[in-house]
């Protein structure tokens, strides 16, 4: 299998994971303190028994408790938030912009996901520059109507139809740098942007390979938060290779 075939299989497989995004079924926010969760709770459930347990979150983390059982706590993940399965769930402590909320994912599900994409283009391979710039903290503007705080510390050039195009990153993944942007294909690709992980940065350059760039996941649930391109991401082009619209 050619390592993009590889790649998009790869994905696949980790949208419809217990820990994707097809599964989730609920995102309710939460207070610290000590409180029901279930179908007829005070954190309301889509689904389940009426009392699944007692949650509750504290300044040294959250916990979960199931009826007449000692409480758990919820797990780190890398680049990701607080986990904890209770069963038929996936738990997770997702903070956005200070807030707290209690998101779910249904196991008892089996979510299988359909991409469609441009047809892959060698010619949006491209070896951009790589710069590092003063780092610089700015607001951006999430799907939900909120704002989130990031800091920029890097941005990538590169030359189409004889104009340099800047584009910076707003996040990293793994340790490499992840790049919301938005061109001309929007509608056809995901309308509100599509995400990009730069890759190979070394000898100040870095590969932005568009055939990879993928949607971002509240093109799957309306449960997701995700971030809007910054102004300086939105292109007046169409590339025209990556995932279209789910």
């Amino acid at each position: 299998m050619d390592p993009l075939a590889t790649h998009r299989a790869a994905r696949i497989a980790a949208l419809a994971a217990p820990d994707g995004w097809l599964n989730l079924v609920a995102r309710v926010e939460i207070a610290p303190g000590s409180q029901l969760v279930g179908k007829t709770q005070a954190v309301v459930l889509p689904s389940g028994p009426d009392l699944l347990g007692t949650l509750t979150l504290g300044p040294e983390g959250a916990s979960f408790a199931r009826p007449d059982a000692p409480p758990q706590p919820f797990q780190p993940v890398p680049d990701g938030f607080p986990q904890l399965r209770v069963e038929p769930f996936l738990l997770e402590i997702h903070t956005v912009d200070g807030i707290p909320a209690l998101r779910v994912r249904d196991l008892t599900l089996q979510p299988r996901a359909r991409i469609s994409y441009f047809p892959e283009a060698p010619e949006w391979v491209i070896r951009a520059r790589w710069q590092a710039c003063a780092p610089e903290t700015t607001e951006i503007a999430m799907k939900d109507g909120s704002t989130a705080a990031v800091t920029l510390t890097h941005r990538a050039t590169f030359t189409h139809q004889g104009k340099d195009i800047t584009l910076t990153p707003t996040h990293w993944k793994g340790g490499k740098p992840m790049f919301v942007f938005r061109d001309r294909t929007a509608g056809e690709s995901y309308g509100a942007g599509r995400f990009l992980i730069g890759e190979d940065a070394y000898d100040h350059e870095i590969t932005l390979d568009f055939n990879r760039a993928f949607t971002p996941p509240c093109g799957f649930t309306d449960f997701a938060i995700c971030p809007l391109p910054p102004p300086g991401n939105i292109l007046p082009f169409r590339i025209e290779a990556g995932e279209k619209a789910p």
